[in-house]
């Protein structure tokens, strides 16, 4: 069971530098010192640097998460600087690796952070290997098949996942740590999924999806308010609403459901 953000450090662990920095988290009552001291010890790996894990990868540097690694093995192409926010017109020149752009990006945005590139795929394969070592995982990736194994991966390691979604004007975020898991969400790849390539996405609802998949990331750490577990927030772009809906536990899950679990 995923056990929250430590307690019991305070600001004097912290450089005068960083003390400045984090100012704004250390007046919270909900973080303080022993928050940003947790976002400190904090691993937190990132599958898929797109448009959700761009905007993610930002704001958990930003707030100083002391390790982040990055899962991609994709090059950056000039349509994807419509959304993903990380990269610029020169690294679409040379198509460039963009777990190493966005490492070097983040490492600029933030010195006291230590970013790890993985310029390659996840699969069923090695996600075990490749979610181990990590307190929390967030998933961007825009296919089922990498989602399935980001999941079944994070149940078996006993790590909260941050799962996010993004078409068209539409994008939803859930959190899952334990029962229920992703699969209990989408129990199979759908036979009319739909992929941003082919319908479409606004650009700027990546950077909400993908803040919100961060903000999530750091109520877990710091144990603060409610995280997400056990539902999915809907975000409609186009009127502006939000709804949030529970997630079931399928008893016949094959990742997290009783058989699965004997």
């Amino acid at each position: 069971m995923w056990r929250r953000g430590r307690r019991g450090s305070s600001v004097t662990d912290f450089s005068p530098a960083e003390v400045e920095r984090y100012a704004r988290h250390l007046v919270l009552r909900e973080i303080g010192g022993p928050g940003q001291q947790a976002l400190k010890a904090a691993r937190v790996l990132i599958v898929g640097a797109g448009g959700l894990g761009a905007p993610a990868a930002l704001y958990l540097a930003a707030a100083g998460v002391g390790r982040i690694g990055l899962v991609d093995a994709d090059v950056v192409s000039l349509s994807n600087l419509q959304r993903q926010v990380l990269y610029a017109d020169a690294d679409a020149d040379v198509e460039a690796v963009k777990v190493e752009v966005a490492a070097r990006r983040l490492g600029a945005l933030n010195p006291h952070v230590a970013v790890e590139a993985l310029a390659l795929a996840l699969t069923p394969e090695n996600a075990g290997e490749m979610v181990a070592g990590w307190d929390v995982v967030l998933d961007g990736t825009d296919n089922f098949a990498t989602r399935f194994a980001v999941g079944a991966a994070s149940v078996a390691a006993g790590k909260p996942l941050v799962s996010g979604a993004i078409g068209r004007w539409t994008g939803q975020v859930g959190v899952f740590a334990g029962r229920p898991c992703y699969r209990c969400l989408v129990p199979d790849t759908p036979p009319d999924a739909e992929t941003c390539a082919a319908v479409g996405v606004v650009g700027a609802l990546a950077g909400v999806i993908g803040s919100l998949m961060a903000l999530e990331a750091v109520k877990l750490i710091a144990g603060a308010g409610e995280p997400l577990i056990g539902r999915l927030l809907i975000f409609d772009a186009l009127s502006g609403e939000a709804r949030t809906v529970r997630v079931g536990a399928d008893p016949v899950c094959p990742v997290c459901g009783l058989g699965a679990l004997i």
